[in-house]
């Protein structure tokens, strides 16, 4: 019998950057994850992990990427490269349907919307270290976009703010087979678990 070591009010799902222009057909950065999420089965295990995530009554979390505005970062010091080189897509436009929730694995009721976060870290300039406090949660689990940036950024992150963190390793995508690599190399640098969806699920209350 498998253990489930996640209680559901000590527990939480974060899902990172839901929105149209990653996870839906036509978004501007669809194509450029479609590789590895078809590899990894994102799409069909965030399918199956976010019903049974939500009837156990684990919250979840939605971290989103900062939407793009015009004049962004105008005046900044410290642009970076990754920063820089995304301002012609314009990815998450504000007012844009890119810049959606996916509707299928973006924010339902109940689900708590962190402040947007502005380069990799869901922590970093936002109110989710307090929204995580003030229901409770000891434990996060991280699913959803990218990898090797903003997955692992949050993760790091939670680490050293005392948070037990779980990665899902066939839950997420990346920009490139490299990218994916490179988050497994340094995922135990950080995680104290990681888990396909099937070895979650089985953790999970029922």
């Amino acid at each position: 019998m498998t253990t489930h070591t996640y209680a559901a009010d000590r527990t939480a799902l974060l899902v990172v950057d839901p929105y149209n222009d990653f996870m839906s057909e036509g978004g501007k950065l669809f194509n450029a994850i479609k590789e590895t999420a078809d590899a990894s089965g994102m799409f069909g295990n965030l399918r199956r992990l976010l019903p049974k995530v939500r009837s156990a009554k684990i919250q979840v979390f939605i971290v989103p990427h900062h939407r793009s505005h015009p004049h962004d970062f105008n005046g900044w010091e410290h642009i970076n490269m990754f920063q820089k080189a995304g301002l012609p897509t314009k990815a998450f436009e504000a007012g844009t349907w890119g810049g959606e929730f996916n509707p299928e694995f973006g924010p339902q009721e109940r689900d708590v919307v962190v402040k947007e976060h502005w380069a990799q870290s869901g922590f970093a300039n936002t109110d989710l270290d307090l929204q995580l406090k003030q229901h409770g949660i000891q434990k996060i689990i991280l699913v959803g976009l990218i990898a090797n940036s903003c997955i692992e950024s949050t993760g790091r992150f939670g680490m050293e703010l005392g948070y037990h963190v779980t990665l899902v390793k066939d839950a997420t995508a990346a920009f490139s087979a490299e990218g994916m690599k490179a988050a497994e190399t340094n995922a135990p640098m950080f995680a104290h678990a990681i888990l396909t969806t099937k070895e979650l699920l089985e953790r999970l209350p029922s």
